[in-house]
């Protein structure tokens, strides 16, 4: 796996009580292809503390800001079994295109093989290039399960 660390004036934390707060801030500015609440937040995530500390990561400017977030999740019934997944990767636009996605990705992949998750897999949008091709430095391959996904990903890896 690829890693990448954080650069100087950044840091990382998992989550701590309030920072849904975070997350909801985060994800309201950088994904347009989601109605962000807090009732989503508490879908996707739930409200265990000891779960969200262990699984949730934020990454942090130099003033303290939080400005992205991902987290070390996982899923009960993928593919029969318990695995790990990359959830929920965002990034305020203003700090989009620095390469501190490499660093949130090198945190949670390796918070998954900490909690014993030898597979991992995460779900995008075909339209976010750019995230895909950060998923697949970081060795995640296109789960292809029949020819309309087999189109889109030969739409997806076309060069442009």
């Amino acid at each position: 796996m690829a890693e990448f660390p954080v650069p100087a004036g950044f840091t990382l934390r998992w989550h701590q009580p309030g920072d849904e707060a975070f997350w909801l801030t985060i994800h309201e500015v950088a994904d347009h292809y989601n109605r962000i609440t807090p009732e989503l937040f508490a879908h996707q995530f739930g409200n265990d503390p000891l779960l969200l500390g262990q699984r949730q990561c934020f990454l942090f400017d130099a003033s303290g800001h939080a400005i992205g977030t991902a987290s070390a999740w996982f899923d009960d019934n993928f593919d029969g079994g318990r695995i790990g997944r990359v959830h929920w990767v965002a990034l305020v636009p203003e700090y989009q295109g620095r390469k501190l996605s490499k660093p949130l990705m090198t945190a949670v992949c390796r918070r998954l093989r900490e909690l014993g998750h030898d597979r991992a897999y995460l779900t995008t949008k075909a339209a976010r290039k750019p995230a895909i091709q950060l998923y697949l430095r970081f060795g995640f391959v296109p789960l292809i399960r029949n020819e309309m996904e087999r189109a889109v990903w030969g739409q997806v890896m076309r060069p442009e």
